[in-house]
């Protein structure tokens, strides 16, 4: 690919994508409001699908994987176990030291959550919350929650207070990412990323016929095929107009498979329009026109600072939200009940959750955050002597 060549896409010469940051920060952000909208009793369309925001979560990790992988890739080649245990460490210490805080916190708040939970259940007239989801202090639940393989587990994939299901998806993608990618390169990526999809809906399958649910989508073939829609949009970047044009098209029909949690035909044809929307903020130029400036200028702003912050901040308000949230509505719903309408009891819920729990993300992403991620590069150069030249046998 040349950068004077028509048919190619300049993009892929880019070492930051504008909009990623605020497509974060934005995909936390709907899954704390859609969360407040479902504990409050008002519904909105498509915000009250807070787990449309994880999809979206799921399919930037899959594409900033693929974007990272190709930066590297000349000076950390895959061919290397170095490659993969860097790659490993920056993970790990990307998420576990905040993980590991919140964890503590949520499950010695436990007893309190469970109780907030259970006012507002018994309010809205819902099932009430399994109490081992907040009381569980099991010795067991634990290790399966540090270790992070408790989304292999039908029984600990969800049974903590925090929304947390996600975070062991994510950890399993990480882990199976470095044999995810020489596959699709062996294959051919588009070839690669069908084979891969195909496997997960086999393993779906099989899991279905055997009787085997997860309450939340936790195990990685549920989500892989989400995971790959950012992949094939990430392997387009230094691949022609043409190729670009047919990752998309993958990309969206993985989207349509029905499968990943209570997927209704109105939830398919949102996550397609994801994928589409994000298509067309990252290749914009293949349409031309004033939607093509349109487009630029779109991208270039959430890619501004606010965006970058909220961005940064996404996955600590991920994690603290329901901490804050579930008392707030509680007290709401104790104090007025059916005096004050669902959507003023949002609105009251929202203008005191929001500042709490950016606040909350703000100080822990400075405190613990980022030293993790210093760490993981302290950890990295330190090894570095040691692993280089170690070739995978």
């Amino acid at each position: 690919m040349t950068e004077h060549d028509p048919r190619e896409i300049s993009i892929g010469h880019q070492t930051r994508i504008e909009c990623l940051d605020g497509l974060r920060g934005l995909a936390s952000l709907w899954v704390m409001i859609g969360h407040a909208l479902l504990l409050t009793g008002w519904r909105l369309p498509v915000l009250s699908e807070p787990d449309l925001g994880v999809d979206l979560f799921i399919m930037l990790s899959g594409f900033l994987m693929v974007f990272h992988y190709q930066l590297r890739a000349s000076k950390e080649p895959w061919e290397l176990t170095s490659t993969w245990r860097r790659f490993w460490i920056r993970r790990y210490f990307r998420i576990a030291p905040l993980y590991y805080l919140l964890l503590a916190i949520a499950l010695a708040l436990g007893p309190w959550l469970f109780e907030a939970r259970m006012v507002i259940d018994h309010f809205l007239g819902r099932i009430p919350q399994a109490p081992y989801r907040f009381l569980d202090h099991s010795l067991t639940n634990g290790l399966m929650h540090l270790s992070f393989l408790f989304g292999l587990s039908p029984d600990y994939a969800y049974r903590t207070p925090l929304p947390d299901w996600s975070i062991g998806l994510e950890m399993q993608f990480y882990a199976a990412f470095p044999f995810i990618m020489p596959l699709l390169r062996k294959t051919g990526w588009l070839k690669g990323a069908l084979l891969t999809a195909l496997i997960a809906a086999a393993i779906w399958l099989m899991l279905k016929l055997t009787g085997i649910r997860f309450p939340m989508p936790a195990f990685l073939p549920l989500k892989m095929h989400m995971f790959l829609c950012g992949m094939l949009l990430a392997l387009s970047l230094q691949a022609n107009r043409t190729k670009a044009v047919l990752h998309g098209m993958a990309a969206t029909a993985l989207a349509l498979l029905p499968i990943g949690g209570d997927m209704t035909m109105a939830k398919m044809l949102m996550r397609v329009l994801l994928v589409t929307v994000f298509f067309a903020l990252l290749y914009h130029r293949l349409l031309g026109g004033n939607l093509a400036a349109r487009l630029e200028a779109l991208s270039s702003f959430l890619g501004n600072r606010f965006f970058h912050w909220l961005g940064e901040l996404s996955f600590g308000a991920y994690l603290w939200h329901f901490i804050f949230l579930q008392p707030i509505a509680a007290y709401f719903i104790a104090a007025f009940g059916d005096t004050l309408a669902p959507p003023a009891r949002f609105m009251a819920v929202t203008v005191i959750l929001i500042p709490l729990v950016y606040a909350a993300a703000c100080v822990t992403f400075l405190a613990v955050e980022k030293p993790g991620q210093r760490l993981a590069k302290y950890l990295i150069a330190r090894k570095r002597p040691w692993l280089a030249g170690e070739a995978i046998q």
